[in-house]
């Protein structure tokens, strides 16, 4: 791993010289979109003899060139059902790509569910088959028949559907996305920055475990809007993560396993309920991620598996989740995906994407077993098309939103993955710090005698920490199946843990990388995750648990407020070590710097119950510091070692500098100093 990540910091060259070949080859195959030296399809098509094409059709020859390409960005707008006026007449216009289909039918509620009541028409070799129906109206219930070669009468639902009935049911439904008014144009209109130089703090939901009616029912997209936007807010984050929104039939797949990507789960209400949810936010000042699943898809018979009869969608079978793996080989299947991405950003306004499993996408042997491994044409294990879908996916998305947020959950020592594709990266602009995460929760659970001899898996981190563009997470996958819940994992007793949790958090704040916590971990939820009820809200009646959820509060508002903390993350200029060293005492001291040269705060963190008094720490030079935040106080459940006053730094040398201050340093505990101007 070392190595790799060294290749990360040094020339592209050298980069080049190792990894080039593949991941060269994965980039030209980004171009490969039937043009010739990486002409856009649309460019071709235009040079092309004119297509009879009659000018009241709906969906035009020229857009299925280009989603037969892999090029139509914004394919929802015409597959799927759409309500629409044509020659005169209201109704639906429908359109499916099947190309291996031998017939496809609509059927509904409206013609008795008989397929040959409207059978629709194919158009020419592209696959895409098309139908207008008058008279149809809103809500009504519908789905493909898909008469395969074989002879089988396939019922699937609409793979472009905006809308689907509530599980168990699975038909499609006609839906528009009109309607509604957004009044989110201030936050719109204030993202002018980078996101690599804004404060990221992220609140990762499950919007079914949330919070419930005393019933144990759902709350709706609207009922959410009137409490989590100001919660999240009031608890200093700046962005709330909704695990997967898109329709799926199992609420225990946490919505990780997908049959409606454009459709908004009717859980939880309409399309039009989850904008006001999201605009809520907005006006709050929330942003809004959403997790998109373009790694696999469930295996439901009504679903995108053997969609036409054969295997359109899918490629191989992801055996660790039981699901398929989409085929990126297919240019129509980048048109669905692509599309769907941009769809998200565009119809509900959502601020990025964290893309799921992205790993288990770019690697052909993923979890598979040494005799059922493939090579590529290069000879490697790496999925060269997939490579060029995610290059094409982010250079797609910037293009239309240059302030996005694509986050990959990517786990492996995969190269790049947060750099510009025209530098042969995947083109994210962050990746999850699966590394950090790791290192740092095995670290917590040891007990206090055994983590001298572990002290490197607390600095570690730092030799790759500006290798990517990492996000911290402390998520959803870390609180279940066992793994305990982050308060569980800490040792020793009952006023430890809560110290032992305090001083994870602060760590997590000052390490360098923007941050994601998983709901319940505010307030020291001790249970692990359960997706079938709420969170254990009834813990706040307890004082330790009310003093942790403040704790996590002041500190939440303080990486806001302070620059230090975000705004020179991406290289060693905004991080210093002053003592990395100090294993006997399992102490950690750094500094956190900002843009201004004066403008830095210094981070002592205490990883062993004892108290050290009179403890020395070097400074960069003379002044007087205040502390800013004490983990160890009473107002957070602490024992009250904190540091009161101004300290000044005295010319004593210390840590390789000239002058240094005299603290106390709190038991489990974690201290934040900044420096008093004049």
């Amino acid at each position: 791993m070392f190595c790799r990540i060294l290749l990360y910091r040094v020339e592209l060259p050298i980069y080049r010289k190792f990894f080039g070949s593949q991941a060269g080859a994965g980039l030209a195959l980004s171009k490969k979109m039937g043009a010739a030296d990486g002409v856009p399809a649309a460019e071709i098509f235009r040079g092309r003899e004119p297509v009879k094409n009659d000018r009241t059709d709906f969906l035009t020859e020229a857009e299925i060139y280009l989603f037969n390409s892999g090029e139509l960005y914004h394919s929802y707008l015409k597959f799927g059902a759409h309500r629409i006026e044509l020659q005169g007449e209201e109704g639906v216009h429908f359109a499916l790509w099947a190309p291996n289909a031998a017939g496809v039918a609509v059927v509904g509620d409206f013609n008795g569910w008989r397929g040959e009541a409207h059978a629709m028409e194919k158009r020419g070799k592209s696959g895409v088959w098309s139908l207008f129906v008058p008279g149809l109206q809103e809500g009504e219930l519908y789905k493909y028949e898909i008469h395969t070669g074989a002879g089988q009468a396939l019922l699937k639902a609409d793979p472009f559907a905006f809308y689907a009935e509530k599980r168990p049911n699975t038909a499609s439904r006609i839906h528009s996305l009109t309607g509604y008014q957004w009044q989110d144009h201030r936050w719109q209109a204030g993202k002018k920055n980078p996101p690599q130089e804004q404060p990221l703090l992220i609140y990762e939901v499950h919007l079914g475990s949330w919070r419930r009616k005393k019933d144990g029912s759902f709350l709706t997209y609207r009922e959410l809007a009137g409490v989590l936007p100001e919660y999240v807010k009031g608890m200093g984050f700046t962005h709330l993560e909704l695990l997967p929104v898109m329709e799926h039939p199992y609420d225990g797949s946490w919505g990780y396993q997908i049959t409606g990507y454009f459709a908004p789960t009717s859980r939880y209400g309409t399309p039009q309920d989850l904008m006001y949810f999201i605009d809520s936010c907005h006006q709050a000042g929330i942003g809004v991620i959403l997790d998109w699943v373009p790694g696999h898809f469930c295996k439901d018979a009504h679903g995108l598996r053997s969609f036409d009869g054969t295997s359109l969608y899918e490629g191989d079978d992801h055996e660790q989740w039981g699901t398929c793996k989409f085929n990126f080989a297919r240019r129509e299947v980048w048109s669905f995906l692509i599309s769907n991405a941009v769809f998200w950003l565009d119809k509900f306004h959502v601020d990025g994407l964290r893309i799921d499993g992205v790993s288990s996408m770019l690697y052909l042997d993923y979890e598979k077993e040494p005799g059922n491994r493939r090579l590529n044409s290069c000879g490697g294990g790496e999925n060269l098309e997939a490579v060029a879908f995610m290059q094409k996916l982010n250079a797609t998305i910037f293009n239309y939103y240059p302030r996005a947020l694509m986050i990959a959950e990517e786990a492996t020592e995969w190269p790049l993955v947060s750099w510009p594709v025209e530098l042969q990266g995947l083109g994210c602009n962050f990746k999850w710090n699966m590394g950090w995460m790791n290192d740092t929760l095995k670290y917590v659970e040891l007990d206090f005698p055994e983590r001298s001899a572990h002290h490197r898996l607390l600095t570690f981190s730092l030799f790759y920490a500006f290798a990517e563009n990492f996000v911290l997470p402390l998520s959803h996958d870390e609180v279940v199946h066992g793994k305990k819940s982050l308060i569980n994992r800490m040792p020793g007793d009952y006023w430890q843990k809560f110290a032992g949790l305090r001083l994870l958090y602060c760590y997590f704040l000052c390490h360098p990388g923007k941050k994601l916590l998983f709901m319940g971990g505010e307030f020291a939820q001790f249970i692990e995750w359960r997706y079938d009820a709420e969170l254990d809200w009834f813990l706040l009646d307890f004082e330790m648990h009310r003093q942790y959820q403040s704790f996590v509060q002041t500190a939440g508002r303080l990486y806001r407020q302070e620059k230090s903390f975000w705004q020179k993350e991406r290289g060693w200029e905004g991080f210093t070590w002053v003592d990395a060293d100090n294993a006997a005492q399992s102490i950690l001291v750094f500094l956190r710097r900002a843009q201004e040269k004066r403008d830095f705060l210094l981070v002592v963190l205490n990883f062993r119950p004892e108290t050290y008094r009179e403890f020395r720490v070097g400074v960069p030079g003379p002044g007087k510091y205040q502390e800013i935040l004490n983990t160890d106080s009473q107002a957070f459940g602490g024992s009250g070692q904190v540091n009161a006053g101004i300290i000044k730094a005295e010319k004593i040398p210390w840590h390789q500098r000239e002058y240094s201050l005299k603290i106390t340093v709190p038991p489990l505990g974690g201290v934040i100093f900044k420096p008093v101007r004049a």
